[in-house]
């Protein structure tokens, strides 16, 4: 059996991949949406372990909520991503600093 702290570990790994990403990529920003999806995945996972070994279905249903949330900004800004490489075909962070006006 799988304990919890397993778990709590396997979370604290993907936060801290996520974390380096965004950190150390600064150029581009597709890397820099997939580390906050990963973000999002490390917080979600250690509220279905601890929803789990509570037998609390709450946490479940905040995971759900941040599933959706999750999607919907990520679809909004690949949107973006793309009108901004139609038009300045970079999608380089510094470029986008250009977009005043």
């Amino acid at each position: 059996m799988i304990a919890l702290s397993d778990y709590l570990l396997f979370g604290a790994v993907l936060f801290m991949i996520s974390m380096a990403g965004i950190f150390l990529n600064r150029k581009n920003v597709i890397v820099l949406l997939m580390s906050i999806e990963l973000l999002l995945l490390a917080v979600n996972t250690n509220l279905v372990a601890f929803s789990y070994y509570l037998n609390d279905v709450t946490g479940q249903i905040f995971v759900f909520f941040i599933l959706t949330v999750a999607a919907a900004e990520a679809a909004i800004g690949l949107a973006i991503i793309v009108l901004v490489f139609r038009n300045r075909k970079s999608i380089n962070v510094d470029d986008l600093g250009s977009l005043k006006g």
